[in-house]
């Protein structure tokens, strides 16, 4: 079903209905042999999300007891077949009009430019979601992950050009072509492009990881100041580019950094550890953080999200259950703003 042109994506921090997540599938994990150690990271990220707002686990008919077994009473299934569990990169991105009724945008999903096959299940769980909680939709023609865009729900995105406009994703469309595609289906009228994310991710540089608003013309930033580490010169291009826009009101943005973790690999792969990756949930937000050498930046991310946002609790999960598969909280969650439908 259709929606009219007014409707736009608000920004996370607003009212949720419900939070989204998927499953693991053991057969789609890159270390099979962790399994037992991601599927308690995930149940402890829904049972921490359930005490602020309803949850929904989606899961595979061959999963559903051990998902039941691990999660909170309060955590609701709902069988959905599915390859892979990145529920903010194959799940919809939700929309309001002006009185809070309640739309979405399925996107096209390839795994991250068909970097795991198959991934066919993965690219029609957003429709059966939406029409399971009787949401109305458009289908958007373009390949787009939820972990590659922020906005602040006043008009403006955040992004990357190194995912966004990567040719595993879109390759017959031009940066133009690609913005005005986005900015149609989701109505922002300001597009901010950062250059490139963290390096190693394999989602070809989720803005996610990098850098997100805290509220409209606020922009919370994991930077680097080890100029040996290649994540230097892009925190440094990043921070440039922030600090001389503007976002959709004309605003100045205010830039708040969170150091990011000491340098960790796990079999000799870099690990793409980011404070950013927390999610905003109802009246709380949930922070991954990572222990042994990164307690001192743990509790800075800690303190200065405190600081940031007073009027929420901030509760912390274990990140590296879930960042050896290459993502963490906000990846593995999707958000469904409140509003009547």
């Amino acid at each position: 079903m259709m929606q009219n042109e007014t409707n736009y994506m608000p920004a996370e921090w607003e009212q949720h209905e419900r939070t989204l997540m998927e499953w693991p599938v053991k057969a789609s994990l890159v270390w099979p042999e962790n399994y037992n150690e991601v599927i308690h990271g995930y149940a402890e990220v829904a049972n921490a999300i359930s005490e602020f707002e309803k949850v929904t686990v989606i899961v595979n008919e061959d999963t559903a007891e051990e998902a039941r077994v691990l999660c909170s009473e309060k955590v609701e299934l709902l069988i959905i077949p599915h390859n892979d569990a990145w529920c903010r990169d194959n799940g919809p991105t939700f929309l309001w009009n002006r009185e809070k009724q309640l739309s979405a945008v399925n996107w096209q999903f390839n795994a991250w430019g068909e970097r795991f096959i198959p991934y066919d299940l993965d690219n029609e769980v957003a429709p059966k979601v939406l029409s399971h909680y009787q949401v109305p939709y458009r289908n958007a023609p373009i390949v787009l992950e939820g972990g590659s865009i922020h906005v602040d729900g006043e008009g403006t995105l955040l992004t990357t050009e190194e995912c966004l406009l990567n040719k595993n994703r879109n390759p017959h469309l031009g940066k133009e072509e690609i913005e005005d595609v986005v900015k149609h289906h989701i109505q922002v009228t300001k597009t901010i492009w950062l250059k490139q994310g963290l390096f190693g991710d394999e989602t070809d540089g989720h803005v996610d990881n990098v850098a997100c608003f805290a509220r409209p013309g606020v922009i919370l930033m994991q930077t680097c100041h080890d100029p040996e580490d290649p994540n230097y010169e892009r925190t440094e291009e990043n921070l440039e580019i922030l600090r001389n826009a503007a976002d959709a009101c004309g605003r100045n943005l205010e830039i708040i950094e969170i150091p990011q973790p000491p340098i960790r690999y796990y079999n000799d792969i870099r690990l793409t550890l980011s404070y950013l990756n927390f999610y905003f949930v109802n009246q709380g937000i949930i922070l991954p953080i990572f222990g042994g050498d990164a307690a001192d930046t743990d509790r800075k991310a800690e303190e200065i999200l405190k600081t940031v946002f007073p009027e929420r609790k901030i509760v912390t999960v274990d990140g590296m259950a879930l960042i050896k598969e290459g993502g963490n909280v906000h990846c593995i969650t999707q958000q469904m703003p409140a509003g009547s439908r």
